[in-house]
């Protein structure tokens, strides 16, 4: 599960940042996050795919965010506080344990279905503690929620940073999924049956436990890794449009360093995968009413 902005941001009264975890391991977590939209509207936030598995704290409860397979906007209502761990594609194994990822695509359920409710119970109950009575009004500075002395959604985000690294004793890795993300996550692509020969799998086996690991099949993690660095690096300035520093890069610049064929395959994929147009996207267009710019969070 990702929103359609990374790092620090804010529209009005929201804000949502991310840091890399600190007890759980970085090589199977890709951040710890909050938001917050303390005193704002409500509002709906785009969620684009990302191969990712979230373990997310909210009013709610804590549950497990399986990774879409499709863009859907989420609604934020006001006063609605949530912290959470983002697992890397691939690397869910280390919450879910035995159970494949392929199972919680495109759903969110209750943490107690995945880890045994006296688990679950007791992790909420230190979310709880974290959160304390007050919420931290700093505009989404992380060092500003983790004031001393005042609870808010970071504090939570360290009780579940804290509780995936409890996780690790016990568990191992898959390497060759590991591998194989990495390779499907290169701009110049891989071949399916070069990848496996390369891991020493057959094609089938290669496909199940991509699948079972990360959700989707290896053709579509490529897809959804390369839709992902496109965005990436047309956020970053990185196309080289000669536009100065932060500018918004050229659209065939950015196709060309993602690996796709040229830009119209790059706005089919987006299309595909946010359900708007790159520059919408990207926050060059309004967003349709009610919903925050698709730029930002």
């Amino acid at each position: 599960m990702s929103s359609s902005s990374a790092g620090s941001s804010s529209v009005g009264p929201s804000a949502y940042a991310e840091r890399p975890p600190g007890a759980s391991p970085g090589r199977q977590v890709a951040c710890v996050w909050v938001r917050r939209n303390v005193a704002g509207p409500a509002y709906g936030q785009l969620v684009v795919p990302d191969g990712c598995v979230d373990l997310v704290w909210s009013a709610a409860g804590l549950e497990v965010v399986g990774p879409d397979r499709a863009p859907r906007t989420v609604p934020v209502p006001g006063g609605a506080v949530l912290a959470g761990v983002r697992f890397r594609p691939g690397a869910a194994g280390l919450l879910l344990r035995a159970i494949p990822v392929r199972e919680l695509c495109d759903l969110q359920v209750p943490l107690a279905e995945v880890v045994g409710a006296p688990v679950a119970e007791r992790l909420g109950e230190r979310c709880a503690e974290g959160l304390g009575e007050g919420l931290v009004e700093r505009g989404g500075e992380w060092e500003g929620e983790r004031r001393a002395g005042a609870g808010g959604p970071a504090e939570v985000a360290a009780v579940l940073d804290d509780f995936v690294a409890s996780r690790v004793p016990g568990w191992a890795p898959d390497r060759a999924v590991e591998r194989a993300v990495v390779a499907l996550g290169r701009p110049e692509g891989v071949r399916l049956p070069d990848l496996a020969a390369e891991l020493g799998l057959s094609e089938r086996q290669l496909r199940r436990r991509v699948t079972d690991a990360v959700g989707y099949g290896p053709k579509t993690l490529q897809a959804v890794l390369r839709f992902r660095r496109a965005v990436a690096r047309a956020r970053s300035g990185g196309g080289g449009s000669g536009e100065g520093a932060g500018a918004v890069p050229g659209l065939a610049a950015v196709a060309a360093q993602a690996g796709y064929a040229d830009q119209a395959h790059l706005t089919r994929e987006v299309r595909r995968w946010s359900g708007v147009s790159p520059t919408v996207l990207l926050g060059r267009a309004a967003a349709r009413p009610g919903q925050t710019p698709p730029g930002a969070s």
